[in-house]
């Protein structure tokens, strides 16, 4: 069981940069990619894609195209977030048929989706790749929260080669993936101090920005 309520969780959470060198239990690990796809997407149509880096190679490899950055190959499991940009077209009618069974989608409903979610992906353009990315950081969080409930910690990461992240995963030809997000995970060697947040009143505001 999760050690954390997700509200812990979310204050608890750092980047942590050092590892220890345990594995993490399968269990965990499948209940962390549970919480993972549950994450929500844009018509529901779940763009993102995520892979498990557990060998020692495949870190290193990916460590090469991130600026060496130790945190890659001293956690137990890296994950790589792609988003799959027009993965919808593949994967609408699965979507809409398993929200049907599932009695969340009414015929109507879902004869909406079928009929409008192509011509909106379309009016995306350039956007649509847009879009994949952020539901691909989206399920990102919700694992970061649900690793964190279990007392393991993470690092969202921004600093890679797209091309080289992609060649490592088996996607260096494919068009449609994107990377969004590389997060690396395990039981943290050492946890930073809490360093603040700006107060609500500086950061939340109702109606409008002041």
């Amino acid at each position: 069981m999760p050690e954390l309520p997700v509200s812990e969780a979310i204050k608890k959470r750092r980047s942590i940069k050092a590892f220890k060198p345990d594995p993490i239990d399968d269990k965990i690990l499948s209940s962390i990619m549970e919480s993972t796809i549950n994450a929500p997407s844009s018509w529901n149509f779940q763009p993102t894609r995520v892979i498990m880096l557990k060998s020692r190679e495949q870190k290193e490899k990916l460590a090469a195209v991130a600026w060496h950055q130790k945190q890659i190959t001293q956690a137990p499991v890296v994950f790589v977030y792609a988003a799959s940009i027009r993965g919808w077209e593949q994967k609408m009618d699965k979507v809409i048929s398993t929200a049907q069974e599932k009695g969340a989608w009414p015929d109507k409903f879902a004869g909406f989706i079928r009929e409008s979610a192509p011509g909106f992906q379309a009016a995306l353009g350039d956007k649509e790749r847009e879009y994949a990315i952020k539901d691909a950081m989206i399920s990102a969080t919700h694992t970061a929260l649900a690793a964190e409930a279990y007392g393991l910690g993470t690092c969202f990461m921004n600093g890679w080669d797209e091309k080289g992240v992609k060649e490592i995963i088996g996607a260096g030809d494919d068009p449609d993936i994107a990377i969004a997000l590389v997060l690396p995970c395990g039981y943290p060697l050492e946890t930073p101090a809490d360093p603040g947040r700006l107060p609500q009143n500086e950061v939340i505001f109702t109606d409008f920005l002041e």
